[in-house]
């Protein structure tokens, strides 16, 4: 079914699809399509990136075998677990395969980051890798991938707020107390998204220039960023989940106190605490590879002194 969007402020007019294309009589949705588009560019930035941060690319690419599957399904645990009625049947059982089929949708980005961190703590302690270190790499992969996401509701219609009059409101058909009508919204699914290009590239101009002064500073900033713009955004939204048959929105609480506990940190390390450059991983790292070479040539100089 194609829908009809409006930007009436801005003179635009979009007519969206779901399906994106068919792959042997199975339907292929955008939603999943710019998720997936999403996925790859974090995951080729954190490639390209790794070294800065005294991560190998390789570990990136063995980390990324755990982390996709179990962040894709705390996702969609924590959608459903919020949103359990949609999926239950007309005896009062339960869906499974509806639970299953996420092809269009039902991802919710804390349940994936909490499975990611988790899944990213795990890998660190087997690799023997800092986890604060990977985490910085990690939420710029975060950023993106929640950046390009957004456009996936974009395309399914969904993720919008209430009734406005700005500018840069968005037109849609809303099936609302049993009827479709014309609403025109805040388009929340751009603020998000923007929100998120914004941080990534405050959060990159930190690193680029060298002034990221201790382990975990990108991560810390990157829940202080996100947790208060989706604290924000979420108030705006008409389709947010709640703690269960109350009125507290549950992403709303999340961001707020993700937001709060992020800026602590942040105010403890970069206030009340110097931290010297070779405290970071990488240049620790950097330093145990020139000392291993330094050693190296030593020992190779006093066995050809030897043979001398």
């Amino acid at each position: 079914m194609t829908r009809t969007v409006l930007f009436p402020g801005l003179g635009l007019e979009f007519h969206l699809d779901r399906v994106a294309f068919q792959l042997f009589g199975l339907p292929i949705y955008w939603y999943g399509v710019i998720i997936a588009c999403g996925f790859l560019l974090a995951v080729v930035f954190c490639y390209k990136m790794a070294p800065r941060f005294g991560v190998k690319p390789d570990d990136v690419i063995d980390l990324l075998f755990f982390a996709v599957p179990l962040a894709i399904i705390g996702a969609r645990l924590y959608y459903i677990v919020f949103y359990m009625d949609l999926y239950r049947t007309e005896d009062g059982g339960l869906n499974f395969l509806e639970m299953l089929d996420i092809r269009d949708g039902g991802l919710a980005i804390y349940g994936g980051v909490i499975a990611a961190v988790l899944t990213l703590l795990v890998f660190c302690r087997v690799k023997k890798i800092n986890f604060f270190a990977f985490a910085d790499l990690g939420a710029f992969g975060l950023l993106i991938g929640q950046c390009i996401g957004r456009w996936g509701n974009f395309v399914n219609v969904e993720a919008y707020g209430g009734p406005t009059d700005l500018p840069w409101r968005m037109g849609i058909d809303a099936y609302v107390d049993g009827v479709w009508q014309y609403m025109e919204v805040h388009p929340t699914f751009l603020y998000e998204s923007l929100w998120n290009l914004l941080g990534f590239l405050l959060l990159l101009s930190v690193v680029l220039r060298g002034r990221r002064k201790f382990d975990g500073e990108i991560m810390w900033g990157y829940f202080l960023w996100y947790g208060f713009g989706r604290g924000l955004i979420e108030g705006l939204r008409t389709d947010s989940l709640y703690f269960f048959h109350t009125p507290i929105r549950v992403s709303q609480v999340l961001g707020f106190a993700s937001a709060l506990v992020a800026a602590g940190f942040l105010f403890y390390h970069l206030v009340l605490r110097r931290h010297k450059p070779e405290e970071l991983y990488v240049n620790r790292m950097a330093a145990a590879r020139k000392a291993a070479q330094e050693a190296k040539q030593q020992e190779e100089e006093d066995h050809g002194g030897e043979r001398d």
